[in-house]
């Protein structure tokens, strides 16, 4: 029986997936979270096999720490689900924790997430094929994972003390990064950067 976290937003979403997951015989979900933190807690108190987590739950820079805590702790692996505009930022992570960490496209049949659910826990590798092609179809990007992180939340028109507060960072941190975006996008203000980078599949 493969034990398994779902790391999802809305409670409507996880809660039709964890009843399809139910229903198969060699799935148990054993916890089910909604923020980064909840995720963390339930790592460590639950000892899931597989986190099953949607990229907006848990932001990029996070996944490696997940990864330490699950490789550290039982060896629980991470599936997680992103957009294929977003798929050139999860190039560095697969590349260093592929052994644990998969990836599909956030649009699968659920059907397919629980395949993905099975062959990760059985060590294979899981890697949605359109995502490859839409990571290698981006353009160089030159905005650090960092900077891409805080613009990415900022597209959300959230201020800088609550952007902070959602990356973990100082204020100051982050309106240096916006300084830096500014610059590297030739935007003049953070809707414009948004568009820029969105268009040019940086975030």
């Amino acid at each position: 029986m493969v034990r398994t976290l779902l790391a999802l937003e809305g409670r409507l979403v996880r809660g039709a997936l964890a009843q399809l997951l139910g229903a198969q015989d060699d799935i148990d979900v054993v916890a089910e979270a909604g923020t980064a933190d909840a995720v963390e807690a339930a790592l460590l108190r639950d000892r899931p096999h597989v986190t099953v987590l949607d990229v907006d739950v848990v932001p990029v820079e996070r996944l490696a720490r997940l990864a330490a805590v699950t490789d550290g702790s039982h060896g629980g692996r991470m599936l997680v689900l992103v957009d294929r505009r977003r798929a050139a930022r999860m190039r560095a992570v697969f590349a260093e924790h592929h052994g644990w960490i998969g990836f599909l496209d956030r649009d699968v049949p659920p059907e397919r997430i629980a395949d993905g659910i099975r062959q990760i826990a059985d060590g294979q590798v899981v890697l949605d094929p359109e995502l490859v092609v839409a990571a290698l179809e981006v353009a160089d990007n030159p905005l650090t994972t960092r900077e891409r992180e805080v613009l990415d939340v900022a597209a959300d028109g959230m201020p800088v003390r609550e952007i902070a507060q959602k990356l973990g960072v100082s204020p100051g941190t982050v309106r240096n990064h916006l300084s830096h975006i500014m610059t590297k996008t030739g935007a003049r203000t953070r809707l414009e950067a948004v568009r820029i980078a969105r268009e040019s599949c940086w975030i």
